[in-house]
């Protein structure tokens, strides 16, 4: 379901070359905030690094990682990584991993490298920060780092979508994936479903009913409109449940509705589901119709 792969195709070199400068001046300016950079570019060796603690991303495609290599050998790295020094002769990375693995693949002995100053609340912020712009992580993974940045570092929904270059709506959005089943994120994850189904999942009202739905869309490879279509009309059956029913409804509901209804001038009206549960719902113009029911409540004198 991705097209990152389809929009590549049939580009020149150039433009590729074009895109990653664009990508790195913006991550560059998302996290000039949480580092200093000390060095201007110096070439480390890989065995002085070490992979980044902090790494949101959970998996790496081999064969992308394969095809990185290839490019390597044939063209160098065209991009410095990003690394933070922690001891002497010692460095973790904060952006590049995927360039870090590549390029011990491709044999080289040193990589080039930018090394910044930071701590490691900034380390985090810059991992996830770079990895979202470049849209490295599946959805959940988008979602997870969402959360654990506003948990760790104490980041509103408006901060992060000012980090990360994103609507508020659209931080929102993600981190309402989270509320879904493990199953369906793992679906999510997976490829089996996109980010339109589930959102679409969202919108039933329990999780029983989005495993059921998530499902039958895996199994019936539906689009996002035909589980959108499904999910309406399983929400339409859930309001026609609970429409009255009055002439099933036993003679005490009625009586019931006759003696509220002395207190209030407006409608009254009491809705029963199938299973028996149900609501009784009253309009009311103003406080001086509440006072007087609940002095009738007081009273005991309904």
């Amino acid at each position: 379901m991705s097209t990152t792969k389809r929009n590549a195709l049939g580009r020149g070199l150039g433009a590729l070359l074009q895109d990653a400068e664009t990508i790195q001046r913006n991550s560059e300016k998302a996290v000039s905030s949480a580092s200093k950079q000390v060095s201007a570019g110096v070439e480390l060796p890989l065995d002085e690094i070490e992979p980044n603690p902090y790494q949101p991303r959970t998996s790496f495609d081999a064969e992308s990682i394969n095809e990185l290599a290839d490019s390597i050998r044939t063209i160098g790295i065209v991009q410095p990584i990003t690394v933070r020094k922690v001891s002497e002769g010692r460095y973790q990375i904060i952006s590049g991993e995927r360039r870090y693995r590549a390029a011990r693949m491709a044999g080289l002995k040193t990589i080039p490298s930018y090394i910044r100053e930071t701590d490691d609340s900034g380390m985090l912020e810059m991992a996830i920060v770079e990895n979202i712009q470049r849209e490295n992580l599946d959805a959940v993974e988008t979602a997870l780092s969402f959360r654990r940045l506003m948990e760790e570092c104490g980041f509103t929904q408006e901060q992060m979508a000012d980090r990360v270059g994103k609507k508020r709506a659209t931080v929102a959005n993600y981190l309402r994936l989270l509320s879904l089943p493990a199953e369906i994120q793992k679906a999510l994850k997976l490829d089996r479903i996109s980010v339109g189904h589930a959102k679409a999942l969202l919108s039933l009202p329990d999780e029983e009913s989005q495993m059921e739905m998530c499902t039958r869309c895996v199994a019936g490879d539906w689009s996002v409109r035909k589980l959108e279509q499904k999910v309406r009309e399983r929400l339409l059956n859930l309001d026609k449940s609970e429409a009255p029913v009055e002439k099933e409804l036993p003679d005490e509901y009625y009586r019931v509705l006759e003696i509220v209804g002395k207190y209030f001038r407006n409608d009254i009206s009491l809705k029963r589901g199938a299973d028996g549960s149900g609501r009784i719902t009253i309009r009311f113009k103003g406080d001086e119709e509440i006072a007087r029911f609940l002095r009738a409540l007081e009273n005991n004198i309904l």
